[in-house]
């Protein structure tokens, strides 16, 4: 049986970063497709990306009470299945969620067994310094990202591990010592 990994952390902690990283050195964990309703990006595969299916298909899934967790995001939405994730794992595969601490915490409701981690930034300074660094966003925007933060960052209380990200080979290297042991 596989063990299952939902990483979550505000936009801007270098998650993505770390989780690239850790996937090219560990071919034995497999990140999880999620479902959506959102067209495909160029590039994007159905099936690998993501599952790209219909609002109604959507809803009939939400219906069945088909998904772990699900979110509206921008007018779209997206969602775990329960059926994929167990299917993995019976398989014996490692599997990684990358998920806000809602759907995180909405996970650990329906597979207590999963471990949470919660990634941080070396500050709350340091990560606005980075989201304005990014020079992407308006003012608005960043501050309402922050009130955001505070919001993930009291939320991350209840997860198993929480993984500064200060220097990414010392992330990375805590980021093994909790998913490989």
């Amino acid at each position: 049986m596989g063990k299952l990994f939902v990483i979550s952390g505000s936009s801007g902690v270098g998650k993505g970063t770390l989780l690239k990283l850790f996937m090219e050195k560990h071919n034995d964990f497999k990140l999880s497709v999620s479902c959506t309703t959102r067209k495909p990006r160029e590039g994007e595969e159905h099936g690998k990306n993501y599952f790209f299916i219909t609002k109604d298909e959507f809803q009939n899934l939400i219906n069945n009470n088909e998904f772990l967790e699900w979110a509206e995001f921008s007018g779209n939405m997206y969602g775990t299945q329960k059926a994929y994730v167990e299917k993995k794992l019976s398989e014996g595969k490692n599997l990684i969620l990358e998920l806000d601490t809602t759907g995180a915490l909405n996970v650990k409701k329906a597979m207590p067994e999963a471990c949470l981690i919660f990634i941080l930034p070396p500050s709350f300074e340091e990560l606005e310094a980075r989201l304005r660094g990014r020079h992407t966003e308006s003012e608005e925007a960043i501050q309402k990202r922050l009130e955001s933060v505070k919001i993930e960052i009291k939320r991350s209380k209840q997860f198993d591990y929480k993984v500064i990200n200060d220097e990414l080979e010392k992330a990375l290297l805590s980021l093994e010592n909790i998913m490989c042991k």
